[in-house]
């Protein structure tokens, strides 16, 4: 019998977390679950802990410390808290992937650090390629780290280039399903508040990704991250919006013809195809009917409406660390609007002030990028007097 892969879940009380163990649950002969880590979520952590039974599991909040240490103490998994730990967990020998899903900015350090141990990464967490791509593939090549995109929209550019090689593309075009707010204009936009921004007509995700989704800034930061994974120049990275959200994005290869991956939108799905690689596995999650879907429509993004799309346009195009000015001030926008206390179009001013007030720097070094993340971040702060 072959070994089971050692599954390391950076993130794993988040949307994408608990569906890679529900993917774990139900593949048992062929994954388990090494390390677990969550940022306040104890009690979803102690009870995945009690399940799964990992060699060790992080608790990111130092004061929760205690509760899991206390809950798990019968048990045979180490317990450990506080951001230093998650670098120290992620240099454990005794995992074979991490999934990477550690919402935002928090999520660069303990990728970089699998990448430094060589370990295969599924990367659910796109902040860690906005705010240092440069760096992180750099480093990936060195140490001959594979990473496997778990985003719906770059799995399924990674799925359409399995088996092509050396041959060159000429663009990849990333499908946007245009949010909950589609069609609609800013004297809507205006008076949106947080629970209808978080009621996304297609995918379940956590909360920062959804408002992300309804302010088409998901699909400024996938389009960065895009340049990245695929070694793209800006102008080869298309967005078109697709409201049935089937073709999860494509490929256009240089003789014109066009590679699409399709099916429903359950993220189980490129998450267990990043885990399993380079294999397929079996499973029962629903199956996509071409009877139920006579057409699929595809339009033109608003970017006059929806203007972080436009400007994380801006930030690819610029490059250096504009990126990571645009995350750590939406980061911040998004933060305040999921508690009420700025409204839904306040978000890309905000994004758009701190990048046209922070210190532009054309080749970053990775401190520098982490001194940026805090500039930015203070800067969107002071906009909203947090």
């Amino acid at each position: 019998m072959q070994n089971k892969k050692r599954i390391a879940i950076f993130g794993s009380t988040g949307s994408i977390g608990t569906q890679a163990l529900e993917v774990i649950r139900a593949n048992q002969d062929l994954f388990e679950a090494e390390i677990l880590t969550a940022q306040t979520n104890a009690d979803l952590l102690i009870a995945q802990a009690l399940e799964f039974k990992p060699n060790a599991v992080v608790i990111g909040d130092e004061s929760l410390y205690k509760k899991v240490k206390e809950a798990l103490a019968a048990t045979g998994t180490k317990v450990f808290a506080g951001e230093k730990a998650l670098e120290d967990v992620a240099d454990f020998d005794t995992y074979d992937f991490m999934l990477a899903a550690i919402v935002g900015f928090a999520g660069l350090r303990p990728t970089l650090k699998a990448v430094e141990k060589g370990k295969a990464i599924g990367l659910a967490n796109k902040e860690t390629l906005v705010v240092a791509g440069d760096i992180v593939m750099q480093r990936a090549y060195e140490k001959r780290a594979p990473i496997i995109p778990v985003d719906s929209e770059h799995s399924a550019i990674f799925q359409c280039l399995v088996g092509e090689g050396r041959n060159k593309i000429d663009k990849i075009i990333l499908t946007a399903s245009g949010g909950p707010f589609l069609g609609k204009k800013p004297n809507f936009l205006v008076n949106v508040k947080r629970d209808h921004a978080l009621q996304h007509p297609n995918w379940a995700m956590g909360a920062k990704i959804t408002i992300d989704s309804a302010t088409l800034m998901n699909k400024g930061l996938e389009m960065i991250e895009a340049k990245w994974l695929f070694n793209l120049e800006p102008e080869q990275v298309q967005v078109i919006v697709h409201p049935q959200s089937v073709i999860h994005s494509m490929v256009q290869f240089e003789d014109g013809s066009i590679k699409a991956q399709m099916g429903v939108p359950d993220m189980k799905l490129p998450i267990q195809y990043a885990m399993a690689f380079p294999n397929r596995i079996k499973n029962d999650f629903p199956r996509f009917d071409f009877r139920k879907y006579p057409n699929l429509g595809f339009e033109e993004a608003d970017v006059k409406t929806f203007r972080n799309l436009a400007l994380s346009t801006e930030a690819l195009f610029k490059g250096g660390n504009m990126p990571c000015i645009l995350n750590a001030a939406n980061e911040i926008a998004v933060w305040a609007f999921l508690r009420n206390r700025i409204g839904f179009l306040d978000i890309t001013a905000v994004v758009e002030k701190t990048m046209h007030h922070t210190t532009f720097i054309e080749k970053p070094s990775l401190e520098q990028y982490f001194e940026t993340d805090g500039e930015a971040r203070n800067f969107a702060a002071s906009l909203m007097k947090l």
